[in-house]
């Protein structure tokens, strides 16, 4: 097993490499593409099963149609991020959207191949936030220090990673997290970013470590919740948004059918109701399940894309044997 500290340090450039343009003529899988014939396209747990099947059924549907006769398109929800890496690595999976962290520990462990990089909110980068509840004491990250904090997956950039990092340069100890809270000076859970947000408004957490984007948007915070730190207004740089990876598995045709398919998406894959965006289809609608993709574009990338995440890990000295803790 490596050194925590050797954690994809030498990995940079010299990793996946971007999939358009490789080579291959297109459709020329031999007798069985995809394997079965099916593209598995596995979805991370950042929002509930229910929510992001239907999110991602216009992108199915797009994907499907644009690949014709070759295959159709299933989609998957993984109990976690590990689940997803070893789905793209068994071959069981052959695509997936998935977080920053996440995927360079996939291409590092050789499960995985960075494709492509998504864009929402006007940006191609995002943030972390710890966010505690509006009746609360606590000001600063310092009076974390004894107080139950909730994660997200232990290996997800946003909800785990960047609020590792910020409770560390703050002075806390961190101990053996995200593995577990040995040692740390503040009592953890991992799970999901909803399941680490819910925890907190029902107030069986102080605070949460979580990507601002399940908070209620980029642009605020849900009621009763107000944040404590903001990676990006605090250190003035975001984290990049997350990719979609695919299966080492795929030939190269497979991937540039793939990777072209999505690049070339139109607004419509990423629209629910109608086609329309929730905000004509669904106003003054209570208790309806937002049902259009977060993200609005998605552009080619590889893992130097991501150093900045792998330099992040590397600070907290983090390895891929975190892999087989999750």
């Amino acid at each position: 097993m490596e050194s925590r500290r050797d954690f994809l340090k030498a990995a940079g450039v010299a990793g996946a490499a971007a999939l358009t343009g490789t080579a291959g003529c297109l459709g020329s899988f031999g007798e069985q593409a995809y394997g079965d014939g099916t593209v598995q396209f596995m979805m991370s747990p950042s929002e509930p099963q229910n929510y992001m099947k239907k999110q991602y059924g216009p992108m199915r549907d797009y994907i499907s149609e644009e690949l014709g006769d070759t295959a159709d398109v299933e989609l998957q929800y993984a109990a976690d991020y590990s689940a997803v890496l070893q789905g793209l690595g068994s071959g069981s999976a052959d695509i997936a959207e998935t977080g920053p962290f996440a995927a360079a520990l996939g291409v590092k462990a050789d499960k995985a191949e960075i494709a492509l990089q998504r864009h929402a909110y006007g940006s191609w980068d995002y943030t972390s936030v710890i966010v505690t509840r509006e009746d609360s004491d606590i000001e600063s990250l310092t009076d974390l220090k004894g107080k139950r904090i909730a994660f997200a997956d232990m290996t997800s950039a946003s909800g785990s990673l960047y609020p590792l990092y910020m409770l560390k340069d703050a002075g806390l100890k961190i101990g053996e997290a995200p593995v577990s809270d040995n040692g740390a000076d503040f009592t953890g859970t991992w799970s999901g970013h909803a399941e680490a947000f819910k925890a907190l408004q029902d107030g069986q957490v102080e605070a949460a470590g979580v990507g601002k984007f399940i908070t209620q948007g980029d642009d605020g915070y849900a009621e009763g919740v107000r944040p404590v730190v903001d990676y990006k207004k605090k250190y003035g740089k975001g984290i990049p948004r997350a990719p979609m990876i695919v299966s080492p598995d795929l030939s190269d045709s497979e991937k540039e059918d793939l990777v072209n398919a999505l690049k070339d998406a139109p607004e419509s894959a990423y629209l629910g109701a109608n086609g329309k965006p929730n905000s004509e289809t669904d106003a003054d609608k209570e208790g309806v399940v937002e049902d259009d993709l977060w993200f609005d574009g998605v552009r080619p990338a590889d893992l130097e894309t991501y150093q900045p995440v792998i330099d992040v890990a590397n600070k907290l000295n983090l390895s891929t044997d975190l892999l087989d803790s999750a």
